[in-house]
């Protein structure tokens, strides 16, 4: 038997990665991760398990280090970026991510911030909610130019939703599909310098600092909108905010940011030109369970010595 720590905050004791877990003979351990847990407690986390089930609970070599027993580290979603991948390969802990399992509800979730920016939902929401009525005109996404940067499965799920819609879609990847009818495949620059609506499918490239910086940002038309629902760590939030600021970018959806949950003084909080969600593009009944099922079937796959379908490392 092994034991099983489950700290993805919607997987619960007696659902249905538990049950399927425990169907195999292991003991799940569920410790709910809600932010950052005090050191000695954080250090002391994958002791004494052989797998674990993470969502983004940050995994340090530290933590490693006393993980003596741990073979797999199961990740409930698609980024690891929290992980210290070469720490656990080096103590031969596979990392697994489960791709596939969200990237309709993310495609969605980037689908309703464009419709938010582009008719001010919440901003006309909350003024009839506080007894006005605005009348403000907004615009249509229909013969509108959407910019895509990034062609994994979420990037090609909203760039259907976009084209169903009849947005000009255009894309941006180091992997074009040249049979692709529904998008043309453009350079960056080009992407920044012609989109009307540029939205985010990307990984993030930390060592080489935001994507989208003060520069890059300065390309975009004026009446632009930014969407981004991959990784926070892609936009310069400061340069963000000036841009909004200043009128030179119109309009933004945000879905992840560089620290989360958003600080009080971030200079996006005054801004009535972005529109913040809390990490949710993912975060649908029917994602949750298929990535939840996926992240069990991973450390069922490794605890059995069989390949899992998706590592990491």
């Amino acid at each position: 038997m092994a034991r099983v720590l489950i700290t993805t905050d919607y997987l619960t004791p007696d659902d249905d990665v538990d049950r399927l877990l425990r169907r195999h003979g292991h003991q799940t351990v569920h410790l709910p991760y809600a932010g950052p847990r005090p050191a000695q407690e954080q250090v002391k986390l994958l002791q004494d398990v052989d797998a674990a089930i993470l969502a983004s609970e940050p995994v340090t070599s530290e933590m490693l280090e006393r993980a003596d027993r741990l073979k797999v580290l199961a990740r409930s979603g698609v980024g690891y970026d929290a992980i210290d991948v070469s720490a656990a390969t080096a103590r031969s802990v596979q990392v697994c991510n489960a791709p596939g399992t969200n990237h309709h509800s993310v495609a969605e979730l980037a689908l309703g911030l464009m419709l938010a920016c582009a008719r001010q939902i919440p901003q006309v929401s909350a003024a009839v909610d506080q007894g006005g009525w605005p009348r403000e005109a907004g615009q249509e996404l229909r013969g509108k130019r959407l910019g895509v940067v990034g062609y994994g499965p979420s990037g090609r799920a909203v760039t259907q939703l976009g084209a169903a819609l009849g947005m000009q879609v255009q894309v941006t990847t180091s992997h074009p599909d040249p049979a692709a009818a529904s998008a043309a495949f453009v350079g960056l620059e080009e992407n920044l310098q012609t989109a009307d609506v540029l939205t985010l499918h990307t990984r993030a490239h930390d060592d080489a600092g935001p994507l989208l910086n003060a520069e890059r940002l300065a390309l975009m038309r004026p009446e632009a909108m930014l969407i981004n629902t991959a990784r926070g760590s892609l936009v310069d939030e400061a340069a963000l905010a000036q841009a909004l600021r200043t009128g030179t970018l119109g309009s933004a959806g945000l879905d992840v940011l560089e620290a989360e949950p958003l600080p009080q003084e971030s200079p996006l909080r005054s801004l009535d030109n972005v529109i913040i969600t809390s990490h949710l593009a993912g975060q649908t009944a029917e994602a949750r369970r298929r990535a939840g099922l996926s992240a069990a079937q991973t450390v069922l796959d490794v605890l059995d010595g069989r390949q899992p379908d998706h590592p990491v490392s």
